[in-house]
């Protein structure tokens, strides 16, 4: 590959949206962590950590297992939530210098933007607002950003139970660490009344009491 070959890959793998791209406040000691809880609970979703921790056989296993369970949970075997993994293993097989696999799943993921496009032409895909905002939760990053991302995904692609779920909880953590709860800023830019988040986040209190009971019972 020649060196401006290799420039105009870069630049490609640059404007991916990924976790190699996004900001994230990812330490050694914390992917230690997060890598005992998986290990813990047996999960076989993708993270980029064990790339970062050097283990990069380990990345590039839990990157494809992402990519087996994101089609067993979908029921199909490609879709837009595809995109962010292939752009991981862009960027994985990149740095292990298989530049030829790096551009095939570029290629991926052109076919996979191209097949299904983001409802808004001036806003991510949805899939790729949820991915970031659960890639921010896992590091602990900004709350803010959490639930504004999900709030995004939601308005462009209502009826993910998960996607719901995961806003309510947001909302609930980012009131928690506010001093003066969800302050107006937040409100402003949700575009939610107080009232809704209230029913919102007492509907999930009681669902997750409720589960609680039955667990004991």
């Amino acid at each position: 590959m020649s060196a401006a070959q290799s420039q105009t890959l870069v630049s490609k793998l640059e404007a991916l949206q990924c976790h190699f791209t996004w900001d994230l406040d990812i330490s050694t000691s914390l992917l230690n962590h997060r890598r005992d809880n998986l290990e813990d609970i047996g999960t076989n979703d993708g993270n980029p950590g064990w790339y970062k921790l050097g283990s990069n056989k380990e990345a590039q296993k839990f990157f494809n297992k992402a990519t087996e369970a994101f089609s067993r949970i979908r029921s199909a075997d490609e879709g837009p939530w595809l995109v962010v993994n292939y752009g991981n293993l862009a960027w994985l097989h990149h740095h292990l210098g298989d530049q030829a696999e790096s551009e095939a799943n570029l290629s991926k993921i052109d076919t996979l933007i191209k097949k299904y496009p983001s409802p808004s032409q001036e806003e991510l895909h949805p899939e790729t607002y949820a991915e970031k905002a659960y890639a921010l939760m896992t590091v602990s990053g900004d709350k803010t950003l959490v639930v504004d991302y999900f709030q995004r995904a939601i308005e462009m692609q209502p009826g993910i139970r998960e996607w719901n779920t995961s806003h309510a909880l947001a909302l609930m953590y980012a009131s928690k660490h506010s001093r003066t709860g969800l302050e107006d800023d937040i409100l402003e830019k949700m575009k939610l009344p107080k009232n809704r988040i209230q029913r919102t986040c007492t509907l999930l209190l009681t669902t997750l009491i409720n589960v609680l009971r039955e667990e004991k019972e």
